[in-house]
């Protein structure tokens, strides 16, 4: 997050009026400025008041309320649960130490504290500081240092666990003051650490895909900064995974790994690794500008899906997250906590010595009877499909039922080898599949059991072999198999515009469903999601309500082009064999006002005639000025015709889109009819200066149909 840094010198207030200033204990978090200079050295302002409002006056349970509440991004930021997710899968036990820099207003401080033994912050802002106490009041196991880290680092213990440097690092230059920062910072860092400890550390990458589709720089606001290299400086960097491993490699580290948080590291729904990396189609969620607006250069995910088939997506993640130490057993993250308390899970993909396996854990207390049903509903699932040929996932819950286990399946998705069909027009292969489908859902339909859930993303195929791997939405009653294939059809269709060419019609005659029947589904699904989410608002609609744009520059390029259309006018000339657009010039610039035109048109002594457009649309013109050679043009019929109609001298309505006003040369010669001589063999000047007001074409047909008489 970008912040808003004061220049002036700090001033150095003694610890008595510091403490008189503020208090040296919130609840049961203890705060440390012995090393505070006495002034926040930055703030982001009134939101930070606000901030500490909210968190002294609200419970943490009324957050997700304000953040719908307030619409700022601020607010988003720095209160929703989310933010915690780069940490929470981390193993921290209640044994552990962690280091936390750049701790700010405690958002991560509230989920480390809820795993560690102890958290140890670090941050300059003593406002800061401040909300991250409150929000935290209850936690007996935090204590925060206030102050510059360059004054504090010789007083931390040197035995932690881990150190969080999350969204961090990139300032190393503004906490560091040497030729190579982020380097001493980083050796810095590992003093703090136990030999067998991590440190963590989430940050921007300086060629994240958004970056080149259109979002502006995170830290300084401009679009393409980071990618052009910071040309105008700034107190933050951020660097490409060659980049920072070429910093740790230079600070003696060589075990790491590194992790792709999605669709960033501030709000991450996914973590994927270098052992399980996204496949294509999973990459969907990439509208994330809450704090400003922002191009639209490409469809991310299109681009997204190219770079995973060619193995490119860990150069162009939007976020690395890099753990300096022992890998990790998880290699993938899947969070589910934007939904209602009593459905907020974590699903993970573990690296076990006993085999690659899949765990799915609460992140609620509510939600621990969620996780227990699982077991349940494998039962009668199992029951329910036996001998049909579609197997369900083994679970086996903990002995204390803390999370669910179920076995690794190998296989490619269902909902990917249909999409392989559509994408070489393979229709006989997609409903063969579809088909397949159908019939291994049907099986023991009498049964008083159905997975509501049963998607194409949920079942991997493996040759012959098919299998649920996710049944959590299990109900225990009869739901007919078309309900459920409509449902895996509509939910397939709408995630993916491409899918578009699919003959609906079909499949509804083929599912025995009405179009009646269909809408009727389609509002049981959206109650259905309403269920789950607890009728909290998307991120999407969250960033929807902030008001941020993103804008098309393809629009912008056709706006701007038409404005460049409608700025110009072209001239045609007759040289005997009529006009054509090979003898035509387009004359720009020709607007002095919003309206008026003012144009000097050159022509030689062949043209008989000149045709003037003077605009691409329905139009009301009058011309002020029309001179030849400096002599004014009488504006009558005989020198001028028109595709309009005359509204009086010199005005015409026009309510074709392809107006033209045409000058005839050929009369200014005829005895007595101009002043002899005006006309030249060589050059000649037409000046026109004229009046265009653009019309609506039923307006300019209504004015069309009141005048009386043509010009």
């Amino acid at each position: 997050m970008s912040e808003q840094t004061k220049k002036q010198k700090p001033v150095h207030l003694s610890q008595e009026e510091i403490l008189k200033k503020y208090p040296n204990e919130v609840g049961k978090v203890a705060l440390d400025y012995r090393f505070y200079p006495g002034e926040d050295l930055y703030s982001d302002g009134a939101i930070e008041d606000e901030l500490l409002k909210i968190v002294k006056e609200r419970a943490a349970v009324e957050y997700p309320d304000i953040i719908e509440e307030k619409n700022s991004w601020p607010i988003l930021y720095h209160l929703s649960a989310l933010r915690g997710n780069i940490v929470d899968w981390l193993p921290i036990k209640p044994t552990d130490k962690v280091l936390e820099i750049g701790a700010g207003c405690g958002a991560i401080t509230e989920k480390l504290s809820e795993k560690a033994g102890k958290v140890t912050c670090v941050d300059l802002s003593a406002k800061r500081s401040l909300i991250n106490a409150w929000r935290n009041q209850d936690k007996d196991n935090i204590e925060i240092f206030v102050g510059n880290f360059s004054d504090i680092e010789p007083s931390l213990e040197t035995d932690y666990d881990y150190a969080c440097l999350i969204g961090v690092f990139e300032y190393g230059q503004s906490y560091i003051h040497t030729r190579t920062p982020y380097e001493d910072f980083l050796k810095i860092m590992r003093k703090h650490i136990k030999n067998n400890g991590r440190i963590v550390i989430a940050i921007e990458n300086k060629l994240g895909l958004k970056y080149w589709a259109g979002c502006k720089e995170d830290h300084s606001g401009v679009y393409f900064d980071g990618l052009e290299g910071y040309p105008d400086g700034g107190s933050a960097r951020t660097f490409t995974r060659k980049g920072l491993e070429r910093i740790f490699r230079s600070c003696g580290v060589k075990e790491y790994s590194f992790y792709y948080p999605y669709p960033d590291y501030k709000f991450p729904a996914t973590i994927f690794s270098d052992r399980r990396l996204p496949n294509q189609g999973e990459l969907t969620d990439n509208m994330r500008n809450f704090d400003r607006d922002r191009m639209v250069l490409f469809h991310e995910k299109y681009v997204f899906d190219g770079l995973v088939q060619d193995g490119l997506f860990e150069l162009f993640s939007n976020s690395f997250m890099a753990v300096l130490g022992p890998e990790l057993e998880a290699s993938y993250v899947k969070y589910s906590n934007d939904r209602a308390g009593e459905y907020e899970l974590r699903t993970e993909i573990l690296d076990t010595l006993d085999g690659r396996k899949v765990r799915k854990v609460p992140l609620s207390r509510e939600a621990a009877g969620h996780i227990k049903n699982m077991d349940r509903y494998f039962k009668l699932l199992s029951k329910r499909y036996e001998g049909s040929g579609l197997s369900i996932n083994r679970c086996a819950l903990a002995s204390d039922g803390s999370y669910a286990e179920f076995p690794f399946v190998r296989g490619v998705t269902l909902e990917e080898l249909l999409d392989r069909c559509l994408e070489t027009d393979d229709m006989e292969g997609f409903y063969r599949l579809f088909d397949k489908y159908l019939a291994l859902i049907s099986y023991g339909e009498e049964a008083e059991v159905a997975d509501y859930d049963l998607i194409f993303a949920n079942i991997l195929v493996d040759g012959d072999r098919w299998t649920v791997i996710d049944y959590e939405w299990t109900v225990e009653k009869q739901v007919p198999s078309s309900e459920i294939a409509f449902r895996a059809v509509y939910c397939y269709v709408l995630e993916e515009e491409k899918r578009n060419k699919l003959d609906l019609d079909f499949l509804l005659a083929k599912l025995k469903i009405s179009q009646e029947q269909a809408r009727v589904y389609q509002e049981q699904e959206k109650k259905f999601q309403k269920q789950v989410t607890g009728k909290r608002k998307s991120m999407g609609e969250l960033r929807a309500a902030m008001g941020t744009y993103a804008v098309d520059p393809k629009d912008l390029m056709e706006r701007h082009l038409q404005k460049i259309l409608n700025e110009r006018i072209q001239v045609y000339y007759d040289r005997g064999n009529g006009f054509s657009e090979n003898d035509s010039v387009y004359l720009p610039d020709v607007y002095v006002t919003e309206r008026e035109i003012a144009a000097d048109i050159p022509f030689d002594g062949n043209v008989r005639s000149l045709r003037i457009d003077p605009a691409d649309q329905s139009c009301m013109v009058k011309i002020h000025e029309l001179t030849l050679n400096g002599a004014a043009v009488p504006l009558n019929k005989k020198y001028l015709e028109t595709n309009g109609k005359r509204v009086k001298d010199g005005c015409c309505v026009f309510s074709t889109q392809d107006p033209n006003i045409l000058v005839r040369i050929s009369a200014f010669v005829e005895q007595g009819s101009f002043p002899e001589g005006i006309l030249t063999r060589g050059e000649n000047i037409l000046t026109v200066k004229m009046e265009v007001a653009p019309l609506s074409a039923v307006m300019a047909k209504d004015m069309e149909m009141a005048v009386k008489r043509l010009w």
